[in-house]
């Protein structure tokens, strides 16, 4: 998947994701898109993880199921990165 296709993913991932987390997240666009295309990396790898069992740094495809994956991952890439600002404030 090319790197343009990797933005889209990481806009509708991170749009969603900062959806459906709970409380404020601050960050424009540009976070959005970096949050998602982290958690695109992170779900893929999970779930290539968890199929294959070998890890592999892999991203989630541009469909329905690799949406919802990069969506879940980008859930947990603000989850992570809630609590690494938190403690450093």
């Amino acid at each position: 998947m090319n790197i343009i296709a990797w933005a889209i993913l990481g806009i509708i991932a991170g749009a969603i994701a900062k959806a459906i987390y709970p409380g404020t997240q601050g960050g424009g666009i540009l976070s959005t898109m970096i949050l998602g295309i982290i958690g695109a990396f992170i779900g893929g790898s999970v779930f290539t993880l968890m199929t294959t069992g070998q890890i592999g740094l892999t991203a989630a495809g541009f469909s329905i199921p690799g949406v919802i994956v990069a969506v879940i991952g980008a859930i947990v890439a603000i989850f992570l990165w809630g609590l690494i600002t938190r403690n450093a404030a």
